[in-house]
């Protein structure tokens, strides 16, 4: 993998690191970033500083997103960490055009595999997140289709998610390949 691929990744850490700390701390994270108060060891990228921006000025968008898809979820009963992997990738997924949506949702449950506050967080962070994801497949399609509702076929050309499915890994190895160097 190409050292941005790390990086980026390693960005996604620390921007969780302190989208966590300022939920639990009921503090801006943007602040926390602006004023420097965040541990010593957490490695903080030019990367890392966008995406706490970003979540940080689209948080009411984010937070309406996530409430509207996240099944049986009260986005203020969910665990901390686990919204905050939410929003970070509901972010990317929404406003960062050079991530795809596909490596959106693999780096947030790594991340949940990683860090999740619960057992099952990587499950529930690829259902929700896979929900967001048809969704926007959905919006695209209509933009398309001048508004039909008919279903488009999923990013590698198959046959269309069925809800409750999780979301779909990145395609072939190729792709991913392709995918991963983007990140």
């Amino acid at each position: 993998m190409s050292r941005n691929v790390h990086a980026r990744t390693a960005a996604r850490a620390s921007a969780l690191a302190l989208l966590y700390s300022g939920d639990i701390t009921e503090s801006d994270a943007a602040s926390i970033v602006e004023e420097g108060a965040y541990p010593a060891d957490i490695d903080l990228p030019e990367y890392a500083e966008s995406l706490v921006a970003g979540v940080v000025e689209h948080m009411a968008e984010l937070d309406a997103k996530l409430a509207s898809t996240s099944e049986n979820w009260a986005l203020d009963r969910m665990p901390v960490v686990d919204r905050a992997i939410l929003r970070l990738a509901a972010y990317e997924m929404l406003y960062v055009d050079d991530v795809p949506v596909s490596v959106a949702i693999n780096e947030a449950v790594e991340l949940a595999k990683a860090y999740g506050g619960e057992d099952d967080s990587s499950r529930f962070v690829n259902g929700v997140l896979g929900r967001i994801a048809r969704s926007l497949d959905d919006a695209a399609a209509a933009d398309k289709a001048g508004g039909a509702d008919s279903p488009e076929p999923d990013a590698e050309g198959g046959e269309p998610s069925e809800p409750g499915e999780p979301a779909a890994s990145a395609g072939s190895d190729a792709e991913t390949e392709s995918q991963a160097e983007v990140q």
